[in-house]
């Protein structure tokens, strides 16, 4: 006896449905997971740190007191710009890694306006910490 998957119910020419809904169900579940991780992005050499998760939501911001100067508020807003960009950056090069490893690749995505998600090829020497 082999291990062949069973025939088609729905004819040679039709698409199998079912596995096209498991794998449906699969790649919303590794969706999921990767939504629910979450990354810290840093500045100022660990100065400060965000941590946002995959659903956009920012979970915390610390500050190091060393990082204040009651002289100079602008280097503390440009440190916590900087690492909110740097937790974006993270997060979307994960999602990105997310939708690579789910197959979707080679699906022609970019026809879909999904440029602005970061979703394109990118610089991939980082990745992202997961917390």
């Amino acid at each position: 006896m082999t291990d062949q998957p069973p025939p088609n119910p729905f004819g040679e020419g039709m698409p199998d449905l079912g596995g096209l809904l498991e794998s449906a169900q699969q790649m919303m579940a590794s969706a999921q997971a990767a939504a629910d991780q979450v990354v810290e992005g840093v500045a100022g050499g660990g100065l400060v740190k965000v941590e946002v998760d995959g659903h956009h939501e920012f979970q915390s911001v610390s500050i190091d007191p060393k990082a204040i100067d009651p002289d100079d508020l602008t280097l503390l807003e440009d440190l916590v710009l900087a690492a909110l960009r740097d937790s974006s950056a993270q997060l979307q090069r994960q999602q990105q890694s997310a939708v690579s490893d789910m197959g979707l690749g080679g699906l022609g995505l970019g026809g879909l306006g999904l440029g602005g998600l970061g979703l394109d090829e990118g610089d991939s020497s980082s990745e992202p910490e997961i917390l």
